[in-house]
């Protein structure tokens, strides 16, 4: 997987399919690497005729790490404090994925996003329409205060300190834990494969700096509505019924603010992106692009 430089730093990113085909391009949530979007599901869209783009966001994986930057105080920010050190935004990171595209010369993409990921795509989907043909927004909010917050069991799973020893075998088992407490209940992943998959993270690239700086771009960017409203391109928002971190009614005010957007929810789906769940992952991205063409 190569790196390329784009909008002042280097992303790390892989590539599937013809590269005269339609690109997506897939855009991760919060501290989370590009190889959480499965391969299946890369797979399937190329079947479908589709280029798929993955790529690692700033400050996380093998993509620039924003060493210089400070870290902000995400425990104030929680308590009602303000931010004092921001970093980066939300606007910063859709900039880098336009960047991406850019690089890789790129006039237009389907964008698809998960949680913080999601946030991202909406922005560029409304700061940039005219690289944007399509958008599948994935587990994410609008931002609006009155929503209901995550569960407490889902909240410690995000905001639990890490453990103590920073050994490949402790960072694992803490990852399990906090992805046991979000995960989808009627799709579960085995164990053996969480554990490759956490470990190969922490072999690419364990930096829990990047992803304080990546949250306080999250918290920073408050209300989205008013930005969801000037969304124009073909939408779809799915969300799972039992996602216990950002809950239904989140991705349903996502859907109410994009207009003409359509929202699928999956049931028995929570915050993660089970390899079960391909298929209709898939169906829906590809139903956005289709209205796009439409």
């Amino acid at each position: 997987m190569p790196r390329i430089a784009a909008n002042s730093i280097e992303l790390h990113y892989d590539s599937f399919g013809a590269a005269s085909a339609p690109a997506i391009l897939l855009i991760m949530g919060l501290g989370a690497q590009l190889t959480r979007w499965n391969s299946e599901l890369c797979d399937l869209l190329v079947e479908r005729g589709f280029r798929v783009l993955r790529f690692d966001n700033r400050d996380c994986g093998r993509s620039t790490l924003c060493d210089g930057l400070p870290l902000p105080d995400i425990g104030a920010a929680l308590r009602g404090g303000l931010l004092s050190a921001l970093p980066y935004t939300l606007e910063t990171m859709a900039a880098d994925s336009v960047g991406l595209l850019d690089a890789l010369r790129i006039d237009q993409a389907h964008l698809v996003g998960a949680s913080m990921g999601a946030s991202i795509a909406q922005t560029i989907a409304a700061r940039y329409p005219q690289r944007t043909l399509s958008l599948t927004s994935i587990m994410s909010t609008s931002g609006n205060p009155l929503l209901p917050p995550p569960t407490a069991a889902a909240a410690m799973s995000l905001f639990a300190p890490l453990p103590a020893s920073r050994d490949r075998a402790s960072i694992v088992a803490d990852a399990i834990t906090r992805h046991l407490a979000v995960a989808s209940p009627d799709y579960p992943t085995p164990l053996a494969d969480l554990q490759q998959m956490f470990g190969e993270e922490f072999d690419h690239g364990f930096y829990p700096q990047g992803v304080a700086r990546q949250l306080a771009a999250l918290l920073a960017s408050g209300d989205l509505r008013p930005l969801l409203r000037t969304i124009t391109c073909p939408s779809v928002v799915v969300h799972g019924r039992n996602d216990p971190l950002i809950q239904l009614a989140c991705g349903e005010d996502v859907a109410k603010n994009i207009p003409d957007s359509q929202m699928r929810v999956i049931e028995g789906m929570g915050h993660d992106f089970p390899v079960a769940l391909s298929g209709a992952f898939a169906d829906a991205i590809c139903a956005a692009a289709e209205r796009s063409r439409r």
